[in-house]
């Protein structure tokens, strides 16, 4: 069973690797958002344990991004953050568990199994709203069953949005989750390639939502 930990308290993550080891896990760590981002996205885990408060993304838009992004590893959520909002925030997120430190070890070990054993959950294969159709396994695009060339930013952009289709998604979250690599991205980016994509799949497919951001309408901008 392999584990990746993403938690920046080295000594709790030195204690967590001699135990989970211990258990039977492979554990990994990672001791900050961005490399835990990085590595969930390009390796396999059977379970994912992430902090919240972490430098460069909190675990909050760490578990969002790997949801949007397609990867549904068990994700327990490992935080000083004890009040039901926080744990309400982390739930709705994408996390599948959570648990609050100080914590039981045993609690921690009997969870991650129970995690395990339930797997991620079956999720739809192919994004549809309305006449527009996104499959990332075969990274094709349909517009009214034609098939629609897109470049490969231009997909995870279109991705990133259908993902969240009839949801506001603002430029700063379309930044951090399509060019997470890039330190300061340029907001304009966004714009070029929302354009982009409006000439491509229609006008109508993508709104704009002024001084928000951009939606997919849950109809795929069919009229």
């Amino acid at each position: 069973m392999r584990v990746l930990v993403v938690e920046d308290d080295r000594r709790l993550a030195e204690l967590l690797v001699r135990g989970l080891a211990a258990e039977g896990f492979v554990v990994e760590v990672e001791r900050d958002g961005r490399g835990g981002l990085w590595r969930a996205r390009e390796r396999s885990y059977d379970v994912i344990v992430l902090d919240i408060m972490l430098p460069g993304l909190n675990g909050y838009r760490v578990c969002a991004e790997l949801r949007a992004a397609g990867v549904w590893t068990p994700i327990l959520m490992l935080t000083a953050k004890d009040g039901e909002w926080d744990e309400a925030e982390g739930l709705d997120t994408g996390a599948d568990d959570y648990l609050t430190k100080p914590f039981s070890y045993l609690v921690l070990v009997a969870r991650l199994r129970a995690l395990v054993r339930r797997g991620a959950p079956a999720r739809p294969a192919v994004l549809t709203t309305g006449d527009l159709e996104l499959d990332p396994a075969t990274r094709t695009c349909r517009r009214r069953g034609e098939v629609v060339s897109l470049t490969a930013k231009q997909f995870a952009v279109l991705e990133f949005l259908m993902r969240r289709a009839g949801q506001v998604v603002t430029k700063a979250e379309v930044l951090h989750g399509v060019w997470d690599e890039v330190r300061e991205p340029d907001p304009n980016l966004v714009e070029v390639y929302i354009s982009a994509l409006r000439r491509k799949i229609g006008p109508d497919a993508i709104t704009t939502v002024r001084g928000v951001g951009y939606q997919v309408s849950a109809k795929g901008g069919d009229r």
